[in-house]
């Protein structure tokens, strides 16, 4: 029925214990450990970019939490009017909630595939997807620290027997997986939650979220440990241990990115500020129906001396005329206004 997902899964599975199975030995437990080990890191290296988008979708959801609050707020008792109004917000701001979820969702096939697979390899069973009859025998020989893979705690005895090892060796190994595992799941949400801020903090919906995430989830995987097979504690492990390297790098390299905007924001701000004392320059004005004196091409006249004395000034061709307060540029000298005979 699941077939998709198993074929896939066995099939990275296979790929890197022919790798590591050529160092320490096709039937050596660290061969077979490593193998499940890297086929996590490859998933989540596939998963790499979804999560960066998950990252940003939910810093994108968090500053804009408040409006999702006035919304609630604004419509109380109407949740298809909250629905809509809350999807156009989501909109407005390019965030998809699915989006954020998807590298959770894929992860969980996996999760069901990869235990499918190693519960599948049984002492006497033939070909299991896309392992012949010798890669099931090697896995079942396989011990780690005397442990077989497929083996867990709770395993009935005769079972046990079957895989030439008893309960001791199993809890001795599984316990301090166990432990450890529940250790790095409760460092994840609590890394994760850290970056929330106190909006999201305050929502009592995440409030809920983030008691499961940082005590439920650590102590379902204490609880469970006692019937997972030693290879789905290696899984779980690894997968804690890449998710919390991962939020490391992602969010370190987001703050990096956010500081550069505040300080590229600031250096522009500041470039278009004024300087401190310095007064803003404005274009001084004509006074009210006055205007420029221009040459005979339209260029204006410069005057070259105060109002007290003559003035020179210039025209378009280069001449100098020389102006006399009182007389009519243009007009000869010897003229003077009011020397003109009465009859």
């Amino acid at each position: 029925m699941l077939n998709f997902i198993y074929y896939p899964v066995s099939f990275i599975l296979w790929c890197w214990h022919w790798v590591f199975g050529h160092v320490f030995g096709e039937s050596s437990g660290f061969a077979w450990a490593l193998s499940v080990i890297f086929l996590v890191f490859t998933l989540r290296a596939i998963l790499f970019k979804p999560f960066v988008g998950q990252v940003r979708s939910m810093r994108r959801m968090q500053e804009f939490a408040p409006e999702m609050q006035k919304i609630k707020k604004k419509y109380p008792n109407d949740r298809q009017r909250q629905a809509q109004e809350m999807q156009k917000l989501q909109s407005e701001h390019g965030v998809n909630p699915l989006g954020g979820c998807l590298p959770m969702l894929v992860q969980i096939p996996v999760f069901i595939g990869l235990f499918h697979v190693l519960r599948s390899f049984k002492p006497g069973w033939g070909e299991v997807y896309f392992f012949d009859a010798k890669g099931v025998e090697s896995f079942v020989n396989a011990k780690l620290f005397g442990a077989n893979l497929s083996t867990f705690i709770t395993m009935p005895a005769e079972q046990l027997a079957q895989f030439a090892t008893d309960r001791t060796n199993v809890i001795l190994v599984s316990v301090p997986l166990m432990i450890v595992a529940s250790i790095a799941t409760h460092f994840t949400a609590r890394h994760s939650v850290a970056r929330q801020n106190q909006a999201a903090l305050d929502n009592p919906q995440t409030a809920i979220m983030n008691k499961l995430t940082l005590y439920i989830f650590p102590l379902g995987v204490l609880v469970g440990g006692f019937f997972f097979p030693v290879a789905i504690l290696l899984y779980w492990l690894s997968n804690n241990a890449w998710t919390l390297g991962q939020q490391h790098i992602v969010y370190k390299r987001i703050d990096s990115e956010e500081e550069e905007k505040k300080a590229t924001a600031v250096e522009t701000r500041q470039a278009l500020a004024p300087k401190p004392g310095a007064k803003p320059v404005n274009p001084k004005k004509p006074a009210p129906g006055a205007k420029p004196t221009a040459g005979a091409n339209g260029a204006k006249r410069m005057p070259t001396a105060g109002p007290s004395g003559p003035s020179k000034s210039t025209d378009a061709n280069g001449s100098s005329n020389t102006e006399i307060p009182g007389l009519i540029s243009g007009r000869s000298t010897s003229k003077k206004p009011g020397n003109k005979k009465r009859r």
